[in-house]
This record gives structure tokens, C-alpha cells and sequence, in this order.
């Protein structure tokens, strides 16, 4: 496939770095001649230094004959510019536009083909919203991801000592909960992938993907590890888009508190925000910390725009008594570096959005994608379509399906039901089948399963 990316920020470079490793024609284009360089020097693409909003740079970038065009630049109207161009001149079937500003999604006709001609849109503030709203609702877990619009989850926990799962198989776990249906998809230990099997021993420090009914996710983590109290108290460091959305998202279910370091951003937080206590402050502030009580807090979240600012206020809050940390960092390299010590779960923007990129370039249906593992690992949900003379997996047990080396299938969302998959399970057309695959390399694999034959036409 041939894509063209209008931007080589943290979004831009994460989904090139993606998309070059399965074999795809990708062009990177940015008016920033030294980030291109730095880009090229490290991965095998072409580059184009311009204005992405421009006809002829777009021309340049080999629009003619683009698959895709995906606009991630850090200025909505270039984004969207840049998609009525493909379109009206260059007709490039899909067009993903990046678009910060809460405002445009109050109108969506502007996206339509008659206007901007916006296929899809991204939000990657919202995006990480979501995240961490789902890792609030959940504490104890180091992500959440959801699949079957929300009906089916994705879990990882790490295994602590005192679990009762801990140092059993994993069979132990029907019995432990006879009226739960749950699959543990894969297992990480010291960063190696294992494909559990029922025999398969849980040990102290394993990161356990496990899948389950929404409505079962508690109860199941239950059994991997000593459970977390409830959420009651969140802090948000940080007023921008991501802080406020966060706020606005959580105000009415938790008590939440602001820290905000300008006093006029703050003030229109307080007039923007219902429930929510706005304070001005430096999020690194110690005396301002233990004055708001933050040894009372089951949550601090560090949002600023700063990666050092979020790090050295999640590790402060840790220190003074935060029950949960978690730090919004940009760089990939200081993500894995903090991860593992005392703040509690590092969360990178561009890794968190690439999943949104990779639902429209992965070929088949595909309705979701989560990237795992620092892009490692991946799990999707894929339609079945056909029949069992055009499909590979449909009319089939799991058992017979030759799934590649490292899938699993953990569930399949059949109307409104969500069933666990089993060996014997037999997957029908229209199902949603949500697998995890550890290696991405044998993504396209995955694809062609559930790619139809001709005769389905």
C-alpha cells in the first residue's frame, strides 16, 4: 500500500515506523528538514519537505497515485486542507485527518466529501482520555482495551505475590470461578511472550492479557492480584486539552482536583468545568501537594506538555503518598525507562493513537486495533465474512483453524452475545472475532484469513 504521512511529530514518526516494517511504500511529509533526516537516517521511507497543505508538495509526495493519505500535523485546518487537496485533485480513496480542536466535531458535515472530504477523523486527546478513564475504573490494571463496542475487554495485570492465582495453572482458574468464562490470551514473563496452556504456571511478575465480559473484568483481575480500592479521589496536573477532557469526563463520578500553573487557563477551566476544584499551581510544587492532601489520593495524573514536568510530579505525588501515579511522556525512550520504577504506568500518545491508524490500513474488515507491547504485539477485532467454501475461518472449530505462530482467538461478539472462545467453538459469518497476536510480523497472515475468496462475490 502506498501511504502518504503529512507530519513527522511523535504521531507521525510512531505510524511510519509501524507501517514501514509491513512492507508498505511510505512518504513522510514535513516543512521540518532536520526531523525528516533524523526520520530517513532510521527507517527505510522516502521524505518530502514542504507544506503539507500545498498542492505541489503533495504532488511531489507521489499523490497521484497514493492509497492513503493520513494527516497528522499539529494544526487541524493543514490536516484538513490537506484531505480537500487529495480528494478534489488527486482522488486518494482514503484521507485520516489528526484534529485536536473539540469544535469541528460539533459539526460533522464539515467533514463530509461535499466539504472537507474527511474519511476519518483522530483524536488523540481523546483517545487518551478514554485510556485513562478505563484504567481509573479499573485500578490495578496496566490496560484496558475495548473491543464489541465496549461489550468485551482486554486486560493486563501484573502478577503480584498474594494473588490466588499465583504460582497455580491456569486451569485452577475455571474452577476458582465456575460461573466466569475468561481467556488469558498471553503471557509476558521478563518480557518474553508465553502461549499459556492449561498447564501453563502463573508466576509473580508475569503481565497477564487475559479477556473477558466487561461485566466480569473485576472479578477476574481478582484472581491475579491482590484487588485495588475503588477510585474516589483523582488529581490532574495539567489544564490543556487532555487534562480538561479527562476532568469533564471523570467530574461526575469521582471527586477531581486541578492544578493548573497559569491563572488565566485556570480561570476558564473553573467556568468551563461543573464539579470539578480548579487550582492554580505548579504541579511540582511540594508544599501546594501536601496543602491539597495528596496523600489522599487514589490518582495523580501528570498531563502537562512537559515530559520532565511529568515525570518529576509523579514521582513527587508517588513520594508523598499518591496511592496510583500515571505520566503522559512523549518521548518513547523515557517511557520504557520510568515504566518499571516508581511511577506507575507511563503512557505514550503516539503509541496510544497508532491502534486508530491501524484499524483503516489493515486489509480485510477490521473494526479495531490496539497496538500492544511498545508496537510489538497487536491485538484486533475482525469481521467473518463468507461462507465455508470462501472463508478460511468461517464454519470452522478454532481447533481447525492454522492460525499462525503466536495468535490466539480469545472471544467472539456474535450479536449482542460475547463468547469465549474455546477449541470447539465454530466461528460464523458477521461474528467479530477478537484475537490477540503476539509478533505483528505475522499480521498479514491474520488478514489473509479472513480475506474472502472470489466466489463470495
Amino acid at each position: 500500500m502506498k501511504i502518504i504521512i503529512l507530519g513527522a511529530g511523535q504521531v507521525g514518526s510512531s505510524v511510519a515506523e509501524n507501517l514501514v516494517s509491513e512492507a508498505n511504500d511510505i512518504t513522510v511529509v514535513d516543512s521540518n528538514g532536520e526531523k525528516l533526516k533524523l526520520l530517513q537516517d532510521r527507517l527505510d521511507l522516502g521524505v518530502v519537505q514542504g507544506n503539507a497543505a500545498h498542492p505541489s508538495v503533495l504532488k511531489r509526495a507521489g499523490a497521484e497515485d497514493a492509497d492513503m493519505l493520513l494527516a497528522v500535523t499539529q494544526v487541524d485546518e493543514i490536516n484538513m486542507m490537506a484531505c480537500k487537496l487529495a480528494a478534489s485533485f488527486f482522488n486518494i480513496p482514503t484521507k485520516i485527518a489528526r484534529i485536536r480542536a473539540a469544535d469541528y466535531y460539533r459539526y460533522p458535515d464539515i467533514f463530509s466529501p461535499g466539504n472537507f472530504a474527511v474519511d476519518y477523523t483522530i483524536s488523540p486527546e481523546q483517545v487518551i482520555t478514554d485510556y485513562i478513564g478505563k484504567l481509573i475504573e479499573h485500578p490495578g490494571a496496566l490496560q484496558v482495551l475495548s473491543f464489541a463496542n465496549g461489550r468485551v475487554g482486554l486486560v493486563a495485570v501484573r502478577v503480584y505475590h498474594g494473588g490466588p492465582l499465583g504460582g497455580h495453572e491456569l486451569q485452577t482458574l475455571r474452577k476458582h470461578m465456575p460461573r466466569v468464562d475468561t481467556r488469558v490470551a498471553a503471557i509476558f514473563r521478563r518480557d518474553r511472550p508465553i502461549m499459556p496452556t492449561g498447564s501453563t504456571v502463573i508466576e509473580a511478575g508475569d503481565e497477564v492479557f487475559f479477556i473477558a465480559a466487561r461485566e466480569h473484568i473485576r472479578q477476574v483481575m481478582s484472581e491475579l492480584r491482590p484487588l485495588d480500592r475503588p477510585v474516589k479521589r483523582v488529581m490532574i496536573a495539567g489544564g490543556g486539552n487532555i487534562g480538561a477532557r479527562l476532568a469533564r469526563a471523570l467530574e461526575n463520578r469521582y471527586q477531581i482536583k486541578l492544578l493548573d500553573h497559569n491563572k488565566q487557563s485556570a480561570g476558564r477551566l473553573a467556568d468551563a468545568l461543573n464539579k470539578t476544584l480548579v487550582l492554580v499551581g505548579d504541579a511540582t510544587d511540594e508544599d501546594l501537594l501536601e496543602s491539597e492532601n495528596i496523600e489522599d489520593m487514589d490518582v495523580f495524573c501528570a498531563l502537562t506538555n512537559d515530559d520532565e514536568t511529568n515525570i518529576m510530579a509523579a514521582l513527587l505525588a508517588k513520594r508523598m503518598g499518591a496511592h496510583k501515579v500515571i505520566a503522559l511522556i512523549n518521548r518513547a525512550s523515557y517511557v520504557d525507562l520510568v515504566q518499571s520504577g516508581q511511577i506507575d504506568i507511563a503512557i505514550s500518545p503516539a503509541r496510544a493513537t497508532i491502534g486508530s491508524l491501524l484499524t483503516h490500513v489493515r486489509r480485510g474488515d477490521i473494526a479495531v486495533v490496539h497496538s500492544l507491547r511498545r508496537g510489538a504485539a497487536e491485538a484486533l477485532e475482525a469481521i467473518a465474512h463468507g461462507d465455508a467454501k470462501t472463508s478460511k475461518v468461517v464454519g470452522r472449530r478454532i481447533e481447525e483453524i492454522r492460525l499462525p505462530k503466536g495468535t490466539t482467538i480469545g472471544a467472539i461478539a456474535r450479536g449482542e452475545a460475547v463468547l469465549i472462545a474455546h477449541h470447539d467453538t465454530v466461528i460464523e459469518s458477521d461474528d467479530h472475532v477478537i484475537l490477540f497476536v503476539v509478533n505483528k510480523r505475522v499480521i498479514p497472515q491474520v488478514e489473509k484469513l479472513f480475506q474472502v475468496g472470489i466466489g463470495f462475490f
